[in-house]
């Protein structure tokens, strides 16, 4: 098994060995720079190293967002990935002091309020409700799309739900009656898909917030190790296909919250959220399950095209065989071009099949198996 970034390693000593002051501001950097994941982003060493002088105290959180934002206002030359790198490393930095602040307010403005701190000067439409409609092809749906909130209704859907959260008595629920509520508010809520770009994002970071203050001690590393995970079982709580037989599925989002409040060790893995992946469960029973999950993605024994492509099949084959391979090597291995690596590469990422070990000069790919 290759290395790990020795960043990580820090965060996870820090999280163990450390003050109650220092796991706080661990555990806000490491769940928002795991957040980055759920877009495929990853965030640079500039940013590790700035957020290991907060931790120690060197830096205040405003210090350390403004050495983020003044880092990438003195650079000129940028190519795709440094402009996606940015937005990780600035994003991340929002993010880790959002959720270093007690303040919160349970409603759509503070809801839009975090959306545009996250995203100010990144997306042009930050704390901006969208105007048009939206649908995104999923992995976990085989290419298909959740139907999300009508663009001509958002604020009233917001409002809406909103108000029937605020309404809603907790008092005398047993534990599995909350976690099902819960998850069905934050599907809910993130169905409505009040943004065009960073809905999730937004979403972890306001779910929070909420949590904390319903009086939840959500400070481990659920969101910053599952985030990719968070966000298909979201798609799952959300999607349906009569005509397939598929009906929505909280069950993952519930796993996932029953692991972040009741501290339950439920297997979180993003294979399990796939449409195929339930054929296969009905096909073969429950008890299989234990034993699909440590078989290759694109085993013959599996449901046909879970998760990877015929490209994406020939660069796992390639960097197993070399771990170094550039996206120039790799383009002349499979006979593309260097964007169509780099874009399969992402998925790759995103998919929780692939990891980038290192800086992007000398580093190296792991293929999760």
């Amino acid at each position: 098994m290759s290395e790990k970034n020795p960043y990580e390693i820090d965060f996870e000593e820090y999280i163990r060995h450390t003050d109650a002051s220092k796991k706080d501001k661990t555990f806000a950097w490491s769940t928002a720079i795991g957040l980055q994941q759920v877009d495929g982003l990853k965030t640079s060493s500039y940013l590790y190293e700035t957020a290991k002088k907060n931790i120690e105290g060197e830096l205040s959180f405003d210090e350390a967002k403004n050495l983020i934002d003044s880092y990438y206002e003195s650079r000129t030359a940028r190519n795709q990935d440094d402009e996606r790198t940015e937005e990780a490393d600035k994003v991340s930095s929002r993010i880790a002091q959002i959720l270093s602040e007690p303040s919160f307010n349970f409603s759509p403005s503070h809801l839009i309020a975090i959306h545009k701190r996250l995203f100010e000067g990144i997306f042009k439409f930050a704390g901006k409700i969208r105007d048009y409609d939206i649908t995104k092809k999923e992995w976990v749906l085989n290419g298909d799309t959740v139907m999300y909130g009508a663009s001509f209704e958002l604020k009233a859907a917001l409002d809406y739900d909103f108000e029937m959260e605020r309404n809603f008595k907790y008092t005398g629920l047993s534990t599995d009656e909350i976690i099902k509520h819960i998850t069905f508010f934050v599907s809910r809520l993130w169905q409505i898909h009040a943004f065009g770009e960073g809905n999730t994002r937004t979403t972890a970071v306001f779910t929070i917030k909420y949590l904390r203050s319903m009086g939840y001690k959500v400070d481990n590393d659920i969101f910053a190790q599952n985030s990719w995970y968070f966000r298909n079982a979201l798609v799952r709580a959300n999607y349906k296909n009569i005509k397939e037989g598929i009906e929505e599925n909280p069950v993952y989002l519930e796993n996932f919250f029953r692991n972040l409040i009741l501290g339950e060790n439920n297997e979180l893995k993003n294979r399990y959220t796939h449409i195929d992946y339930d054929e296969y469960i009905k096909k073969f029973g429950e008890n299989e399950k234990s034993s699909v999950q440590n078989l290759p993605v694109n085993d013959k024994n599996l449901p046909v095209n879970l998760p990877v492509n015929k490209v994406q099949a020939e660069l796992i084959s390639f960097l197993k065989e070399n771990p170094s391979y550039t996206y120039d090597d790799l383009a002349e291995k499979i006979n593309r071009t260097r964007e169509t690596v780099r874009v399969n590469l992402r998925k790759l990422e995103k998919m929780n099949l692939l990891k980038r070990v290192g800086a992007d000069k000398n580093g190296h790919w792991e293929v999760i198996e």
